[in-house]
């Protein structure tokens, strides 16, 4: 398995919505490891590792995101792996 490793950031309604845990859920389903947070600026964090076809589609996700959610954007940007067991809510 190639451990690829990205940065994503989303902005637009996408605090208060459950986002992180439907994108914790999202990633643990992909196989992916890392964290999603919220951001003071109201935007959401995520570190993603894994595949590189497993972040991609975690990042197709992102652009809807739960049904709640009203996503403006997905910025991601390669980031240093970490040493993560889970994928987890910050």
């Amino acid at each position: 398995m190639d451990n690829d490793c990205r940065e994503i950031r989303v902005t637009g309604r996408v605090q208060g919505v459950g986002f992180r845990y439907s994108a914790m859920l999202a990633a643990r389903n992909l196989g992916l490891t890392g964290y999603v947070k919220n951001l003071p600026d109201n935007s959401v964090y995520i570190i993603a590792q894994g595949s590189a076809d497993a972040i991609s589609n975690l990042i197709e996700w992102c652009k809807s995101g739960p049904p709640r959610a009203d996503v403006y954007s997905v910025d991601y940007s390669l980031h240093q792996p970490g040493d993560f067991k889970s994928f987890e809510i910050r």
